[in-house]
């Protein structure tokens, strides 16, 4: 029934944003298409998300009719204050997604009216303590831009466009959908314009059931945690899942995240604001984790999710610095400088709590390449953090056909075996993409909980084992493939084979009579 529904509330959302993406063809190119749309659906949640919670403040007061809507921006302000408390911005009626929609058809100046209204919610929390969640939200999105016109009337035309198909999207109770609808938004303008988007941006995106995944076998066994970090957190989809898979109120001190590009951070800090994660409960930094890492000081953390860029160069042993990192000295070597995969993981280890789960996406050949990658496996290993490693499908996430697998990691477990899972033939082939679907995903996860050994999908592997196998830990190493190909009984082909040919001989035999009755028949005499 659940997945029926997503895939009703999938196919309504694909739907308009395709027809948004044909009637803006030839107007804004892919790459920018994509930035207008998430800006503009941006727009319309944050002024729902507020109007919602003011008028249900005052309902819940006795005002059962009340509309923010509807108010003058002079008696809005008079809780201006108090708004920017609790929200951490603000926005006037006048400047309302659903105010300035019904005026956008003859609005002569739409592009001026927007790029105010976007300024003055950015503005609004200067000087308060989420100015830094707010600031910049909305740099992305150039109402001016000749991309969208050559002329201010072609770019208002556009706009108008954009607010109408934005608003007529088919979201209904937010808070109801079975989807991330923003994340599929997001995904799915990512699925088509992977061409001029995905791959040459070099960036890769999380898909929603694979940050499910990575979320619900951090917290097995858990109600709630702490606080959970993602080292390079892209769009957020993988914080956010925890505010799916627990409830918000169950991250009792925030969601952490650091990204290094900036446009994707934007996006992030966004995507927190529509989940509705208030400004106290998430912090997200711009820069570079490896080099420089933001929340020391908030650590350690009891929940680790990541799915960070593969073998992307970093300085590694050329930066003195590094080299004297206490995240990366206990494994006495540092990730090579042209495969920083292992720099993400000694990262995530340094700073997980003792009783913690880390649960990193991993390039398949991190488990099994030699040199300095071995020698840290060795550490890992030796020191009893690797607590399992989950083998994905191919051609899952986008950018990449590859098939990923999961570094799962703890420091204080019960046993010191590593558990393998073989998940490559637990999917469904999507339209674009393969995807695990909620029973593939509870099979893994049942599998991962129970530490049960299935044949041809699961194994538990000794320590000594490891060792003895160079540290190798790439699950194919470990799990023997089930043998697809059909059992043939020879003693019983052979017989089948003597009576083939006793019957072709049989055959050859009556067909040779044939032929010679035939024969003799032409050369009687008239």
């Amino acid at each position: 029934m659940v997945d029926t529904q997503k895939e009703q509330e999938r196919s309504a959302l694909h739907a308009t944003i395709w027809r948004i993406a044909n009637d803006m063809r030839g107007s804004v190119d892919g790459w920018d298409f994509k930035q207008y749309v998430l800006g503009i659906l941006f727009y319309r949640f944050i002024c729902e998300n507020l109007s919602a919670y003011i008028n249900k403040k005052q309902q819940e007061a006795g005002e059962n009719d009340f509309n923010y809507a509807c108010l003058s921006d002079s008696e809005a302000k008079r809780a201006r204050d108090l708004i920017l408390e609790e929200k951490g911005f603000f926005i006037h009626p006048s400047e309302l997604f659903e105010n300035v929609r019904k005026q956008s058809a003859t609005d002569a100046n739409l592009n001026e009216t927007l790029e105010t209204v976007f300024n003055n919610i950015g503005t609004s929390a200067q000087g308060t303590d989420s100015e830094s969640d707010m600031e910049g939200l909305f740099d992305d999105l150039d109402v001016n831009s000749n991309k969208l016109g050559a002329t201010v009337a072609k770019r208002n035309e556009t706009l108008v466009k954009l607010l109408n198909a934005i608003g007529d999207l088919p979201i209904g109770n937010y808070d109801g959908n079975v989807i991330d609808l923003f994340g599929d938004a997001y995904e799915y303008l990512m699925t088509m314009y992977a061409a001029n988007a995905g791959k040459s941006g070099g960036e890769f995106f999380t898909p929603q059931e694979v940050s499910e995944l990575l979320a619900r076998i951090t917290v097995v066994d858990k109600q709630e945690i702490d606080k959970v970090y993602d080292p390079a957190c892209g769009s957020g989809s993988l914080l956010l899942k925890f505010a799916k898979v627990l409830g918000k109120e169950c991250v009792r001190n925030g969601f952490f995240g650091q990204e290094i590009n900036i446009t994707t951070y934007n996006l992030c800090r966004i995507n927190m604001f529509l989940h509705d994660i208030n400004y106290e409960q998430f912090d997200i930094a711009h820069g570079n984790t490896l080099t420089d890492p933001q929340y020391e000081n908030e650590g350690p953390f009891e929940a680790i999710v990541s799915n960070p860029p593969y073998s992307i160069k970093w300085d590694g042993d050329a930066n003195p610095i590094l080299i004297n990192d206490d995240r990366f000295t206990p494994a006495g070597v540092l990730a090579p400088k042209s495969k920083a995969d292992l720099a993400f993981v000694m990262h995530a280890l340094s700073w997980l709590a003792t009783n913690g789960t880390a649960a990193i996406v991993s390039f398949p050949g991190v488990m099994y390449r030699g040199g300095a990658e071995q020698k840290i496996r060795k550490y890992l290993v030796d020191n009893n953090y690797v607590d399992a490693v989950v083998q994905l499908p191919t051609d899952l996430f986008y950018g990449t056909t590859i098939a990923t697998c999961i570094l799962v990691m703890k420091k204080n477990k019960f046993d010191s075996q590593v558990l393998f899972i073989d998940a490559t033939q637990e999917f469904v082939r999507g339209s674009a993409k393969n995807k695990l679907n909620d029973g593939h995903m509870q099979k893994i996860l049942d599998c991962y909980a129970k530490r049960t050994v299935i044949k041809h999908f699961s194994y538990l592997a000794k320590h000594e084992e490891i060792a003895d196998k160079d540290y190798n830990i790439s699950v194919g190493t470990y799990v023997e493939s089930e043998d697809t190909q059909e059992v043939i009984d020879i003693t019983t082909l052979n017989i089948e084979i003597e009576h083939i040919a006793a019957r072709q001989s049989e055959l050859r035999t009556q067909i040779d009579a044939i032929i010679a009755d035939l024969e003799g028949a032409e050369h009687e005499p008239d």
